[in-house]
């Protein structure tokens, strides 16, 4: 991808899945990378499994002053930032009736809070460093309902519309996007979902399996580079044709 190497960038949720997968790739574009995430152990493994990171920092997204303490770590990382991709969240899988108020506080602080907190901090090194890009973690859950997902849900239509406003009152400075998967196989959905759950999810997508997250990496690298420079305000689903046809498309 065109202007991606030395590129300073920042990845929440950075040492599993998704996050994993995308901080591998923009290391293999050339850039600068550094990962943020609250699971110690997994940054130790990240850095052991990643050596070409440039430095990884534990912080709690859901903690605004954990949050500016990361960004003066990433002042003294990095000097600025370029390249911001709001990734960390988190998931329940229970029915509506059955999410106690700490629960709903817990998904929403971490994936709407958590996206808010992050992307204001990024925002002052950008408009102070000349613009940058920042992509948000959406889903295919913001933009239609799902069972047994209520609070998840509702957090990843929040970012949608955070990002699209967002987009309105950063240009042209900064280029904000929103990403949206489907099912992608990560850990979270390994723990989450029975074989029984995953046959049922991969029989409703058209191409018969789960994304990976090397295919979600793809996206943001694409998105985060010059090649996607006339492209803000967007969400971008990758889910291999799950909600193409709604309720038509399920046999």
């Amino acid at each position: 991808m065109r202007g991606l190497k030395d590129k300073r960038v920042l990845i929440t949720g950075g040492a599993s899945g998704i996050g994993f997968a995308t901080a591998g790739r923009f290391l293999e574009e050339g850039s600068r990378v550094a990962i943020l995430d609250r699971d110690e152990a997994a940054l130790q493994r990240t850095r052991k499994e990643l050596p070409g990171l440039q430095g990884t920092i534990h912080a709690d997204v859901s903690d605004d002053k954990s949050v500016a303490r990361a960004f003066d770590e990433l002042d003294r990382l990095f000097g600025g930032l370029d390249v911001l991709i709001n990734n960390a969240g988190i998931s329940i899988r229970h029915p509506f009736m059955d999410i106690t108020p700490d629960q709903w506080r817990t998904v929403i602080g971490v994936n709407l809070n958590g996206v808010f907190y992050v992307a204001q901090q990024a925002t002052r090194r950008m408009l102070a460093g000349g613009g940058g890009v920042i992509l948000n973690m959406g889903s295919t859950n913001g933009l239609m309902g799902y069972h047994y997902y209520a609070d998840y849900n509702a957090t990843k239509a929040g970012v949608i519309e955070l990002s699209r406003s967002m987009a309105l009152e950063l240009g042209p400075s900064i280029r904000v996007n929103a990403i949206c998967p489907g099912f992608i196989m990560t850990p979270m959905q390994e723990a989450e979902y029975t074989p029984e759950v995953r046959r049922t999810f991969e029989n409703k997508v058209p191409l018969r399996k789960p994304g990976r997250p090397e295919d979600v990496a793809a996206l943001f690298a694409f998105l985060a580079s010059d090649e996607a420079a006339f492209i803000s305000g967007q969400y971008y689903v990758i889910d291999g044709g799950e909600i193409a046809g709604g309720l038509a498309s399920q046999a």
